[in-house]
């Protein structure tokens, strides 16, 4: 199997940016392609293959070396599958044919290279929260295909209630393997609009629905318990339950919010934000709790105000993907040391911002707004999972009575 590595060339200028160009060595055989990526010295790390964000970067140059290392990123995986699909045709090529594949940028036949090239363009886009879905669904198809690689024209039905079961083997609930469903199925279509295949329908035997969950929340007591709970300094459950509560305060923030908040984003005596998830602007007044939040992790030289990605530029998607774990693992036990109605994940702030938002009257269209709801039909639905449960737990007591 052929292999790659980023190289960087200093300028014989002293001062002056250097170059990164890549090598493809296959059989002792090395070619090299240039890039028009530029680099100072020290803002690559050629151990770790990574550009490298200095303290002192300016707030001009900073978004650059973060474009710089997704693009890399992106070609990383790009030549991965270039690389994947020559070994898995059986026949032999040489180093200059995966150059040759890279450089031409040719519409690859086969759904993975398709996949990580669009996961690419929307990282680019900033629709990191997307990329981050879409990743996990093809790094899911991937398991399941055991290195190889799917044309389009593969990916048909059959082939898809195969992966299904798969998922359902793994001991998956029907939204997760859903979710991984919708989102291989929006890449596909996407090839279709690009009129890389013909419409077969592969998605049409299997479950893309999503089936009804109790939304869980904590009252304003637990709230705050929470909050006043004792919890050893800088320790790792402190922090996630400072984010939990950074969450609640800023009505719900999810998790992926908090983690892209930048400095910009905050004006006078307001935060203003793009949602991932939907890229709407939501404003809301910048309270003192927040501030003493930021101030309490407050990481020099990172353009974050909350430091869920601690290293930007080095792969920020796994870093949060690790910190939702890590957050969720820790606030469930804490939520049980309190013995707390609900159990406790990031999300459950939301879902109880809304839910004490509604006791105390706010109004359907003030929560809607605060929360990012596209339409105000969407919060009553989201409000009318907490009524049902409500209703559950008094029917409950009632049934109880006559037992």
């Amino acid at each position: 199997m052929a292999t790659t590595r980023f190289k960087f060339r200093a300028s014989s200028v002293s001062g002056k940016q250097g170059t990164l160009f890549i090598q493809v060595i296959h059989q002792r055989v090395v070619r090299q392609v240039s890039t028009s990526y530029k680099l100072y010295p020290k803002e690559w790390d050629a151990d770790r293959q990574s550009v490298v964000i200095p303290k002192d970067t300016s707030s001009k140059r900073s978004p650059y070396l973060h474009n710089v290392q997704e693009a890399l990123r992106s070609d990383a995986a790009r030549l991965r599958l270039i690389i994947l699909s020559l070994d898995h045709s059986r026949k032999a090529y040489q180093a200059k044919d995966v150059v040759k594949r890279f450089l031409k940028k040719e519409q690859s036949d086969e759904f993975a290279v398709f996949a990580e090239t669009l996961i690419g363009q929307k990282r680019e886009e900033g629709h990191l929260s997307l990329a981050i879905k879409y990743q996990s669904s093809l790094n899911s198809l991937n398991r399941f295909l055991d290195g190889r690689l799917l044309t389009f024209d593969e990916m048909d039905a059959s082939q898809m209630l195969s992966y299904e079961n798969y998922l359902k083997k793994q001991g998956l609930c029907s939204n997760t393997t859903s979710f991984y469903m919708r989102n291989l199925r929006a890449i596909y279509n996407q090839a279709v609009e690009q009129g890389l295949t013909p419409q077969n329908y592969p998605f049409a035997r299997v479950y893309t629905g999503i089936a009804k969950t109790v939304k869980r929340a904590v009252n304003i007591e637990e709230v705050q318990k929470i909050k006043t709970k004792e919890l050893p300094a800088d320790s790792t459950v402190a922090f996630s339950r400072d984010i939990f509560l950074f969450s609640f305060y800023t009505c719900g923030m999810s998790l992926t919010d908090i983690a892209h908040l930048k400095e910009s984003d905050l004006q006078g005596d307001f935060l203003s934000y793009c949602r991932q998830k939907t890229g709407q602007r939501i404003t809301i007044r910048w309270e003192p709790c927040m501030q003493r939040l930021v101030d309490k992790y407050k990481n020099e030289g990172s353009p974050y105000l909350i430091p869920i990605i601690t290293c930007p530029g080095e792969d920020e998607a796994r870093q949060y993907q690790n910190q939702i774990h890590l957050i969720n693992h820790h606030l469930k036990k804490l939520g049980e040391e309190l013995g707390l109605s609900s159990k406790l994940t990031s999300y459950v702030a939301r879902h109880s911002w809304a839910s004490i938002a509604k006791s105390q009257d706010v109004p359907v269209a003030a929560i809607s707004e605060a929360m990012g709801h596209t339409t105000e039909r969407t919060t009553r639905i989201y409000l009318k999972s907490f009524e049902n449960t409500l209703v559950d737990g008094a029917n409950q007591k009632v049934l109880r009575a006559i037992a």
